[in-house]
């Protein structure tokens, strides 16, 4: 604000100037008074002042264009002298895009290799392989030599991928040492060509040292490996680990699991949620106690592998089919597990078809030999023959060999030789009659030396009259409390053998054993 200058005599007003950005118009604001008077040079100085604006504002425009100009020129200088620097180094290094073209080059060689030999490396885009044909050449020998042909390359390519140096023969090696044979490598990289890609330190020493605390004996181990290898490829903490404690929790023995690993390692490899759990439920569903099973499993590890959908469940519907008693199921199943994973259809018709032939045998009474003896579902049809011409020539009718068979379906699948003995004692020392025989057909079934014939030398001491039945059909112990007897009880008498259940639970007192044999030749 301005209040007062020289020119002006006793100014009556005030004069407000602002400065405003350069080139750009000044306003004037006048605060009125009581009298109003413009000094004479008024315009002048209001002409100088806009004089100085202007050229102050021009001389901040023409600064900033010369500093422009200076900073461009000194920016264009070095741009210039740097790419004259990269233009003359001698070490210049190859651009991106020429690496990855001779990358792409090189890739496009071994391709063109590997289509020469017969290999589809579709699968190999993005896979690290070697940069020239030879390497990749040694790679494709190298797994020709083991035994693996271009069609097992074709159906895992990833193969190609692991370096014969680095990868391969430290594997090899080292499943070398822990026993597996040389023989068993084609197979054995066939059926697990992944094992390849393994560390020996990371991967497969903590699986080898897994399966010797599972009490698999070093001497089993390769055989494991052998018949399994994808047990490599399993995590410690996953499948293994859930299925073992599964395992112990139903009640199969502590000390069994190293045999039943060793029978069956696929077991390793099961879930318990989608496989052996369903299957242990079922298979109690049919009447079958849960120890029982666990037994089984001890005993026949490898029923786990039997389809629970695709052959257990249709082979007991079967069974009901050909008139076996459902009661009877659980039974069936625990003396020949291996009934509910058999190709049971064409088996079932087989025999019934044969015994209806030989002995004329009907239906229901097949249902009947199923029930007693389900074995007979596996018999060879020349068995099953011989044993019917040896019951006709001891004399027995047709009637009296069905009734034997359906009685004692075991007669089907004794020893003939150990028969003859046995029937040329009961004609020679024993002195009775064929019926007797034909009534108790199981008498073919006990040890000649064993029990038949020092039971009869008690029996003519004491002068006892009895049947076969009465003789026979009862343990050691209590055949000689039958000595004491005054009289011959006959419901004793009437006592037929059957499957008890409870032998099956009890438990073992037998050490487990190798199901292998160690090998006496070295293989190379």
């Amino acid at each position: 604000m301005i209040r007062g200058h020289a020119g002006v005599a006793k100014p009556n007003f005030s004069l407000m100037l602002f400065e405003m950005s350069t080139l750009e118009c000044h306003n004037f604001k006048f605060t009125a008074t009581r009298t109003f008077q413009m000094p004479y040079n008024h315009e002048k100085r209001k002409g100088l002042i806009t004089q100085l604006q202007y050229s102050h504002g021009d001389r901040r425009t023409v600064f900033k264009s010369l500093h422009s100009t200076i900073s461009s020129k000194s920016y264009s200088s070095k741009v210039d002298r740097k790419e004259g620097s990269i233009g003359s180094s001698l070490y210049s290094r190859p651009s991106l895009v020429e690496m990855k073209n001779v990358r792409l080059e090189n890739r496009s060689k071994v391709y063109e290799f590997l289509r020469g030999i017969g290999v589809v490396p579709d699968e190999l885009d993005g896979l690290e392989l070697p940069v020239t044909v030879d390497v990749m050449k040694e790679r494709v020998d190298f797994l020709l030599k083991l035994g693996l042909t271009i069609e097992d390359i074709n159906n895992y390519p990833l193969i190609l991928g692991c370096s014969v140096k680095k990868n391969m023969i430290p594997v090899l090696d080292y499943l070398g040492k822990l026993g597996v044979r040389k023989s068993t490598f084609t197979e054995f990289l066939k059926r697990y060509p992944q094992v390849l890609h393994s560390s020996v330190v990371v991967d497969l020493a903590p699986v080898i040292k897994y399966l010797q605390g599972m009490d698999i004996k070093p001497n089993d181990i390769p055989r494991v490996l052998e018949r399994y290898p994808e047990v490599l490829g399993f995590k410690l903490e996953g499948t293994m680990s859930t299925s073992v404690a599964y395992l112990v929790g139903i009640g199969v023995t502590r000390r069994e699991i190293g045999g039943v690993l060793t029978k069956y390692p696929e077991i390793l490899g099961m879930r318990v949620a989608r496989v052996i759990k369903p299957f242990v439920e079922y298979l109690e569903g049919l009447g079958i106690p849960r120890l029982a099973v666990a037994r089984l499993i001890e005993k026949r590890p490898h029923i786990l592998g039997f389809g629970l959908e695709k052959k257990v469940k249709p082979n007991i519907q079967l069974l009901l089919e050909f008139k076996v008693r459902e009661a009877y199921l659980p039974s069936i199943v625990a003396q020949y597990a291996e009934i509910i994973g058999i190709d049971l259809e064409a088996n079932l018709q087989t025999q019934r078809n044969l015994l209806k032939s030989l002995i004329e045998l009907d239906n229901d009474n097949f249902g009947t030999i199923i029930e007693k003896m389900p074995q007979v579902v596996s018999l060879s049809r020349s068995a099953v023959i011989n044993h019917v011409d040896f019951l006709k020539t001891c004399g027995f009718s047709l009637l009296q060999v069905k009734n034997m068979v359906i009685g004692c379906p075991q007669l089907l699948a004794l020893n003939i030789d150990i028969m003859k003995h046995s029937f040329e004692f009961f004609q020679m020392e024993m002195g009775r009659p064929l019926e007797d025989l034909a009534t108790f057909p199981a008498f073919f079934t006990y040890g000649l030396e064993s029990t038949i014939k020092p039971r009869h030398r008690k029996v003519v001491q004491k002068g006892i009259s009895c049947s076969l039945s009465w003789l026979l059909n009862c343990a050691d112990e209590k055949f000689m409390e039958r000595m004491s007897y005054d009289t011959i009880d006959m419901e004793e008498m009437e006592t037929t053998p059957t499957f008890d259940m409870n032998s099956l639970i009890q438990p073992r007192n037998d050490e487990s054993d190798s199901e292998y044999e160690e090998d006496s030749e070295e293989e190379s």
